[in-house]
């Protein structure tokens, strides 16, 4: 507990200066604020045409406003965050406890110290105090997936119909928890006494299967959907529903959806990847065998034999034309300076027209350490059940943006399960590091204006 109250105190205090310094809404905080302020007056029928999300925030805010007794101020309205990332160690423990196969805390508010960490997430940490929609969204989605995995299918269908209020694409997080929740439920289910042995589902250990496993894995689907099909009805009334809003509202996007136009931009996949183990390389060396054994395998995967070596000449080639055919560069991205991915695109990708090529072979290194971590105790299906999701949340999304990124990482994250205390603890310190610079430039390094700088 002694780190979580470093954790909570930290955001508390940070909020406190942040208030102090930035007095007025930021960046996307006016149009936030702007509807929660008119639901707070009784106005439920105004809708700011620029915000493209569901009202999720707001209806939360009012809510707190109403249990507390505050008023609809900018830095009350910022609390609502708080509390979502306050609450997240709590429901990332029991989400990581499921992935190690341990039994989760018993207390309901006993977090586990890599809870504590993986919520300290440079993005989730920054926009947990600012009043944004990622992390009460983000908490919506892992309490999805935990009640899911843990049999509670109504209450798993109810947290990801809310979850949809904050974010329409949480829908398919919602799908999500519960193919995560039907595969551990084959995996490990046992035929009953004196019973007939069930259908069984053939899904391999994932480090061990072949392209023979596809077609075995396949044919045995039919038999073992009775079984499953059973506990999907809640999250078909979910799903029923979005399909319901998608035709009344004639798209996906609420509001503004001239600037919101899905596009096929398979590059963010590569750009999630390389993201993810940026941030994430201090929980990746540390699983068992430690960074020497997990840089020889990815070696080995990539150029073991030649006939590895010509599946990783043929992957790069593909990598290679996708990144020329469906590379995009969005004009809000080079339009605001006031954002990191702003410079990591003017002064790295657009240096010369090589470059973006030379990070391909960091790419496939970046995905089969992640593979190798997460496979080593998982099933084929279960291993890939999460980049299976992540394609439709981050292929249309034309503009690079960090946000985007936040669900899919957390989700990859917390299936790492037991990582090693050292590298736990540098984790903590990585993850620190970023968020006191981040937030330093933030609060502290204005313009005239002022412009922050900021994720």
């Amino acid at each position: 507990m002694l780190i979580y109250a470093l954790f909570l105190g930290s955001s508390v205090l940070t909020l406190k200066e942040l208030n102090t310094l930035v007095t007025e809404p930021y960046m996307d905080e006016p149009f936030h604020v702007g509807q929660v302020q008119a639901y707070c007056n009784g106005d439920w029928g105004y809708w700011d045409p620029k915000i493209t999300t569901p009202p999720g925030l707001y209806i939360l805010s009012v809510l707190l406003k109403t249990i507390f007794v505050v008023k609809c101020h900018l830095p009350t309205l910022r609390l609502t965050p708080l509390l979502a990332l306050a609450l997240m160690p709590f429901a990332l423990s029991r989400l990581t406890a499921f992935h190690k196969r341990i039994r989760p805390p018993q207390a309901a508010f006993e977090p586990e110290l890599d809870g504590v960490v993986i919520a300290a997430f440079p993005i989730s940490w920054f926009f947990g105090l600012l009043y944004y929609t990622d992390v009460p969204s983000l908490l919506m989605v892992v309490l999805t997936v935990v009640f899911a995995t843990r049999g509670r299918h109504w209450l798993a269908a109810t947290t990801g119909a809310a979850s949809c209020l904050f974010r329409q694409t949480n829908i398919v997080w919602t799908l999500y928890a519960y193919a995560l929740s039907q595969l551990m439920l084959l995996r490990f289910r046992r035929a009953p006494p004196n019973g007939q042995a069930p259908a069984k589902l053939h899904d391999p250990p994932a480090l061990t299967a072949g392209p023979a496993d596809i077609s075995r894995l396949l044919k045995s689907v039919p038999g073992v959907l009775p079984d499953v099909l059973s506990n999907f009805a809640p999250y078909a009334l979910v799903l029923a529903g979005f399909v319901s809003f998608l035709y009344w509202n004639d798209g996906i996007v609420l509001g503004d959806k001239s600037n919101h136009v899905p596009a096929m931009h398979v590059p963010q996949l590569y750009y999630f990847i390389g993201f993810a183990t940026m941030m994430g390389w201090p929980a990746l060396l540390g699983g068992s065998g430690g960074p020497l054994k997990l840089v020889s395998e990815i070696k080995w995967r990539m150029f073991g034999t030649a006939k590895r070596t010509l599946i990783t000449g043929l992957v790069s080639l593909v990598l290679a034309v996708t990144m020329h055919t469906f590379t995009i560069h969005h004009p809000f991205l080079l339009a605001d300076n006031r954002h990191y991915t702003f410079y990591v695109w003017r002064r790295v990708f657009m240096l010369h027209p090589i470059v973006p090529y030379l990070f391909i072979p960091g790419y496939i290194a970046c995905a089969w350490a992640w593979f190798l971590r997460v496979a080593q105790d998982q099933t084929l299906l279960q291993s890939l059940v999460l980049p299976v999701c992540t394609l439709p949340i981050l292929l249309p999304t034309p503009l690079l943006e960090p946000r985007y990124f936040l669900v899919p990482y957390i989700l990859l994250r917390s299936q790492l399960g037991v990582v090693s205390g050292w590298a736990l603890l540098l984790e903590a310190v990585w993850y620190g590091g970023i968020n006191a610079a981040t937030m330093y430039v933030f609060l502290y390094l204005d313009r005239p204006g002022p412009i922050r700088f900021m994720w």
